[in-house]
């Protein structure tokens, strides 16, 4: 409409959202023609771990060993058995401007990322992540906590991507077992503590790829 002399000319940020499966699985195609194409926009995903509008089904973002409506635990399965796609990873991996993590559990750092992200020239990606009291089956007033503790278990760590340099935005001394986070939601109440185990070292290594990428670009 600028263009066209229609509407005077000012600073106009676009934003698109998209929950796990729209951005994860079923949008990713577009995505990424559109951050590849260097659009100037911010993208952001709710990022809810599973299908939830449709009944709880599984999508590329549910982690392993969660149960949902279309992975189910039971006596075969442990419900979902591939790991979560790390959507900030393959949107960095297009070398866009900006690519971050957040999670409304640390307002002051999502507000700070999406105004960021939006102000940034160029492709930006935030990926939310949002907890659901009804897909992951724990009580409303445990919301803000069972973010927290995504993040200090080292599950959904908070970090952005600014040019290709890697920043951790929390770190904790030490990170939390990931059986305090797991232990409050029932779809993961059936796991085993060997499964539970399995998923404690792949939280591990990825924590430690991701500080290993931080710490090649110090502050």
């Amino acid at each position: 409409m600028t263009k066209k002399g229609k509407i005077p000319e000012r600073d106009i940020h676009l934003v698109a959202m998209g929950g796990d499966g729209a951005t994860s699985d079923i949008g990713l195609q577009f995505l990424s023609g559109a951050i590849e194409r260097g659009h100037d926009f911010l993208y952001i995903c709710w990022d809810n771990e599973a299908y939830m509008n449709t009944g709880i089904q599984r999508s590329s973002a549910t982690p392993y060993g969660a149960s949902t409506t279309t992975a189910p635990a039971g006596k075969l399965s442990i419900g979902q058995t591939s790991w979560k796609k790390n959507m900030v990873e393959i949107c960095a991996a297009h070398n866009i401007p900006y690519a971050a993590t957040a999670c409304p559990s640390y307002r002051f750092d999502l507000m700070n990322k999406v105004r960021k992200g939006a102000e940034i020239k160029g492709p930006a990606y935030v990926h939310i992540l949002s907890p659901c009291p009804t897909g992951w089956r724990f009580p409303t007033d445990l919301t803000i906590e069972i973010g927290r503790l995504a993040v200090q278990t080292g599950i959904f760590p908070l970090y952005e991507v600014e040019n290709g340099r890697y920043r951790l935005n929390a770190d904790p001394p030490k990170l939390k077992p990931i059986k305090e986070y797991l232990k409050l939601q029932g779809r993961y109440r059936h796991l085993t503590d060997e499964e539970i185990e399995k998923s404690q070292q792949r939280v591990n290594e990825e924590y430690v790829k991701l500080k290993d990428k931080a710490a090649a670009f110090p502050a």
